[in-house]
């Protein structure tokens, strides 16, 4: 099967139980369960208008253990974008982290031409193991973004997406989710040769 050119392809990393699936399922449907089910790897698709034509922004969730390697370098080397998430509740989920940025880096070369976004999820958590700070100085080291979200409240989910495509420089892509554009997306729309979710 030939690659279309026309897909931007996001990958979202992570350990098992992070709320990766949670976060890709309030982005791409607006829902939310309570009930943890293990991922092996599942792929949504979102249509975007990018620079005058069409193209499929694709969100791979990966599986949250390391039984599939083979799985792992392949999604490492066809993804344009990665997300990796934490719980903010969980300090060994940061250190999970390590071995697939350094797998990223390995594969990608020079990581600061790629969009990677270090995302601290479940915000909303009282019983928080790490603060932000901690997040953003991980963020610093690896010369990443950072962001913290709360899938379960919908905090920063459509703000992470479009944050990530804002990192892009080889294209321009930009989100609009259901027509309706925020006053910053108006803005950023003025510039030219933005893309958006349809």
């Amino acid at each position: 099967m030939p690659e279309q050119s026309n897909d931007y392809r996001v990958v979202v990393f992570g350990a098992a139980g992070v709320g990766k699936s949670s976060l890709v399922l309030r982005f791409v449907r607006g829902t939310f369960r309570d009930t943890y089910v293990p991922t092996v790897e599942d792929t949504y698709r979102q249509v975007i208008s990018c620079d005058k034509s069409i193209c499929t922004l694709q969100i791979t969730d990966t599986t949250g253990s390391h039984q599939f390697p083979a799985m792992q370098r392949l999604s490492i080397s066809k993804g344009h974008a990665f997300i990796l998430v934490y719980s903010v509740t969980s300090r060994q989920s940061m250190e999970d982290l390590h071995p697939i940025f350094d797998q990223i880096c390995q594969i990608k070369g020079d990581v600061r031409k790629i969009p990677i976004m270090l995302v601290g999820n479940k915000s909303d958590e009282a019983q928080r193991e790490l603060d932000a700070g901690e997040g953003q100085a991980l963020a610093s080291k690896w010369k990443c973004a950072f962001m913290e979200t709360s899938a379960k409240m919908n905090y920063n989910v459509q703000e992470l997406f479009q944050e990530l495509l804002n990192l892009e420089q080889r294209r321009t892509v930009s989100l609009q989710v259901d027509g309706k554009k925020s006053k910053q997306q108006k803005k950023k729309d003025k510039l030219q040769g933005k893309c958006s979710v349809m």
